[in-house]
């Protein structure tokens, strides 16, 4: 099933419904991070959140978000970064964490991450970006996702997340939903749409039966009257690091350490965190750097 990310609303406009498809793009990333199975659910679920975020939450072209999970397990470090057209770029900081499945036999992204806080860094080209934190519900992810809507941003939320993993490390489906209540939503509405979300099937099940991101807005809002808005796109994992940005980098770490780099008369090599690409710049290149320092 190709990747896909649509929206849409209700009729009376009391709802509104992110549903996407994100296979490739956690592929992708498993790929680049060299991610196990752990690593590649978390990685994966957040991944899928932050395109949805993206998608409902920015609206031009350079705004960006960022979301955070500073844990206390073995995952201490999870980053995901998205713009407007849900192109995605994250990493995790330990892409091998190893553990037995969970009492559910599931994937124990939540006993991985263990306590901590989850951010989210919403940067709108204003003075100040919006910060908003929470604590961990339970680290797996939707669940934080979800309080997180209910506690900073007072919207009563419903977040999937799901990434299925094979026995080769590969992703056979990945996806998620994103359902929000509206002021003119009313308890009733709420209470029918908690109704079809305890049968739902798990996301990863419903993408692995062949069903489109269409197809889970309309399965997860069964009995409402939904109209999918003509404005899907294609959720991507796209890096935005450049040799120009790695200068850059260079140039904020100040004169000093510039000058102890060239003095030691080696090149020096940058990675990108995101993509894992490495940037060589040579004694020549840094020196021409360090005449742009002030």
């Amino acid at each position: 099933m190709a990747d896909k990310l649509v929206r849409g609303n209700s009729m009376d406009g009391a709802i509104r419904v992110f549903a996407a498809v994100t296979t490739d793009l956690v592929n992708e990333a498993q790929r680049i991070h060299h991610t196990y199975p752990v690593a590649t659910a978390a990685l994966g679920r957040l991944l899928t959140g932050a395109a949805i975020m993206g998608a409902a939450g920015l609206k031009n072209e350079t705004d960006s978000m960022t979301v955070q999970i500073k844990g206390e397990g073995e995952i201490t470090n999870l980053v995901a970064v998205t713009d407007c057209h849900s192109r995605v770029r994250g990493y995790v900081s330990n892409p091998y964490v190893d553990r037995p499945l969970n009492n559910k036999g599931k994937l124990d992204v939540g006993g991985a991450i263990g306590g901590g806080y989850l951010s989210v860094v919403r940067d709108l080209g204003l003075k100040e970006p919006y910060v908003g934190q929470i604590p961990l519900v339970s680290g797996e992810i939707a669940e934080d996702l979800t309080y997180y809507y209910a506690k900073s941003e007072q919207i009563p939320t419903s977040v999937a997340l799901g990434v299925l993993v094979d026995t080769d490390n590969s992703v056979i489906a990945a996806g998620g939903f994103m359902i929000q209540l509206m002021p003119e939503a009313t308890e009733e509405m709420a209470v029918q749409l908690e109704d079809i979300l305890k049968e739902l099937p798990p996301v990863t099940t419903m993408i692995k039966e062949g069903m489109t991101a269409e197809d889970i807005l309309f399965r997860v809002t069964e009995g409402f009257s939904m109209v999918c808005e003509n404005k899907a796109v294609v959720p991507e994992y796209k890096c935005t690091c450049s040799k120009e940005r790695m200068e850059k980098a260079l140039i904020s770490i100040g004169r000093k350490e510039l000058n102890e780099m060239i003095q030691e008369g080696k090149p020096i090599e940058m990675n990108c965190h995101f993509c894992n690409k490495n940037y060589e710049f040579t004694v020549e290149e840094l020196k021409e750097i360090l005449r742009k320092c002030k």
